[in-house]
């Protein structure tokens, strides 16, 4: 990435197969996040989503093996010469389950979100000052005295969450980061990850079912289709509300399923009105 291109993270023609298969996981998936931006990826299952991220985040095929053709870019350098401790420093990423991400040495929360920077060889200052960033970013304070292992699954994802912050790379990876959360948790995660976007610059790419949240948060939005290949993309508020993403078999957010619902069974100036107090409210 140089100082006139603002794109952090590329993936064009990118395909993947994993060790042992017959066919393709990923076969023609482009995207580019650039600094500061929300990019939300959805897609019916098995269309790749969370392959996209291990290749995103450098894990595939540097950890997971298997063979991968197309050009795969974090900061303006090619993902397979950093190799997977190479592109830390460009790219973090979060699981779905946040147990697999805990170190599971630590004895309370805030010595496992210093875990990563205490790693990086970081001054302790420097380390406490990542650590009360990220804490204060997500709003758990309440939680950094606490054991780790007695975390809830929510909670547990916040604390994994921030352990990624933490490390304050360039790109965030987040693949599925609310699956585990109630409504107040998502809308906590969704407005964490629009205060890393605009405040730390962050470029996000965010795997999410929940197109509600996608709708809240996100600049633009990728749609893969069965076989892993990048079929529609644009604007958010754009793709969530086009037949392509239910074409694609992807459930469009409640607002929009409201506004469909009014066009086709209410008189055009009931869905008009519909319509306006949808915008009133920042429905898609």
């Amino acid at each position: 990435m140089t100082s006139d291109d603002p794109t952090v993270m590329r993936l064009a023609g990118v395909r993947f197969q994993y060790p042992g298969a017959s066919s393709w996981a990923l076969n023609g998936v482009d995207l580019h996040v650039n600094a500061g931006e929300v990019l939300g990826l959805v897609g019916p299952n098995d269309s790749g989503k969370t392959t996209v991220c291990l290749v995103a985040a450098g894990l595939a095929p540097g950890v997971t093996g298997g063979r991968l053709e197309g050009d795969v870019r974090l900061s303006g350098e090619a993902a397979g010469a950093l190799g997977a401790g190479g592109a830390s420093p460009h790219v973090g990423i979060l699981f779905q389950q946040p147990r697999s991400q805990l170190s599971g040495t630590a004895m309370t929360v805030w010595e496992e979100i210093a875990f990563g920077p205490r790693n990086l060889g970081l001054p302790i200052d420097d380390i406490a000052d990542r650590v009360e960033r990220a804490v204060g970013l997500l709003g758990i304070e309440e939680l950094a005295a606490r054991d780790p292992a007695r975390l809830s699954g929510g909670q547990g994802q916040l604390v994994a969450f921030a352990s990624v912050l933490a490390m304050e790379p360039a790109a965030l990876v987040l693949d599925e980061p609310t699956s585990q959360l109630d409504p107040e948790g998502t809308r906590l995660v969704g407005e964490a990850i629009a205060r890393a976007a605009a405040q730390r610059r962050s470029a996000v790419l965010v795997v999410e079912h929940k197109t509600a949240l996608l709708a809240s948060i996100a600049d633009r939005i990728v749609v893969l289709g069965p076989g892993g290949r990048s079929i529609l993309t644009g604007p958010a508020a754009e793709v969530l509300g086009s037949d392509g993403l239910v074409e694609a078999g992807v459930e469009p957010p409640p607002a929009v399923r409201l506004r469909r619902s009014a066009a086709t069974r209410l008189a055009p100036e009931t869905g008009s009105r519909i319509d306006a107090e949808l915008a009133a409210i920042g429905g898609p």
